[in-house]
């Protein structure tokens, strides 16, 4: 069977998870006066032009002030408001790092943090526009939630709940239309991995948006090479799910992790770290960018070179049984 007809067979396609994001947060302002949407020169990038319309007193405009985003959203959490802090995902952990640090997780204020066309969305702008380092740089700020959801029913479900959350958070969205993987009746809860493909012989970990590939990759590996793959969506990278991962531990299957992410610091290293401290023997493969400054080109083109793509992930999975 040839290879797209086998990823693209039982995948409808969404939105973009930005999309769905705006969307949700319009209609959760609507019954909660509370909620606040922060931009920095970001509502039309973030989808917010229409919450601003309908709600143009729960938004603020900062402009091209990422710092200022930060303090303010934190001044508005510190009054009793719900903000939620809109920035390219980029800027917003580079630029206002400390105010992250200090003005929010320090305070322990229960801002929003949303960063929007995350990892290498932005494509062929280049390294400054792509944020590969903010799981990095998070996961060593205490008191933070680090969310990144696969689809659209993770993408609302983080919403909701984020809305209410009495501690910071991040929400990592990109912007290219993903496809549905959750099927109905399905749960969704912070620190908890979410099973979308059951399987066997190894299993892949990843979230965001490059948990479709990985999905993809599953169905190629069984089509093709008899191989079946648990594939997993670690949409919370803080808190982890060690549960999850120690249930994987024990039956001692390989594990290879996939994220729109430096190698550095990430979902993989993240995972590495509790597993082998834990004792774990299973051999494990993280896939990520490697440390080194991005090629230029649209996210498939990215994705592609650094093999976190379908065929990519296909050819390490193979090789890794093979070995």
């Amino acid at each position: 069977m040839e290879l797209n007809k086998i990823v693209n067979k039982n995948l409808k396609m969404g939105r973009a998870n930005q999309e769905v994001f705006a969307e949700t947060l319009e209609n959760l302002a609507a019954a909660d006066p509370s909620i606040i949407a922060v931009t920095s020169d970001s509502r039309g990038s973030g989808k917010l032009v229409p919450f601003g319309q309908k709600y143009p007193n729960q938004i603020v405009e900062v402009g091209i002030a990422e710092q200022n985003l930060v303090g303010v959203a934190a001044g508005l959490a510190s009054a009793g408001k719900k903000p939620f802090a809109v920035s390219p995902a980029c800027f917003l952990t580079a630029r206002a790092l400390e105010q992250i640090k200090n003005d929010v997780a320090y305070s322990d204020n229960p801002v929003k943090l949303v960063g929007i066309s995350a990892g290498v969305s932005y494509g062929a702008l280049g390294t400054t526009h792509h944020s590969l380092h903010d799981f990095a740089v998070l996961r060593a700020i205490n008191n933070i939630t680090i969310v990144v959801p696969a689809d659209n029913f993770e993408t609302e479900q983080a919403v909701r709940l984020a809305a209410n959350l009495k501690q910071p958070i991040y929400l990592r969205f990109g912007k290219k239309s993903v496809p549905f993987l959750s099927e109905e009746n399905q749960t969704f809860e912070f620190g908890k991995g979410r099973v979308i493909r059951e399987g066997t012989d190894l299993t892949i970990i990843a979230n965001g948006e490059t948990v479709q590939h990985a999905w993809q990759a599953a169905e190629v590996l069984e089509q093709q090479h008899g191989i079946t793959t648990k594939v997993i969506s670690m949409h919370t990278i803080k808190p982890l799910d060690t549960k999850l991962l120690d249930d994987l531990a024990k039956v001692g299957k390989p594990i290879i992790t996939v994220e729109e992410h430096m190698v550095n610091g990430g979902l993989g290293e993240a995972c590495a770290s509790y597993l082998f401290q834990q004792g774990a023997t299973n051999p494990f493969h993280i896939m990520g960018i490697p440390d080194e400054y991005t090629v230029t080109g649209s996210q498939n083109e990215i994705f592609k070179h650094y093999g976190i793509s379908c065929d990519g992930i296909v050819a390490k999975a193979v090789l890794v049984l093979k070995n």
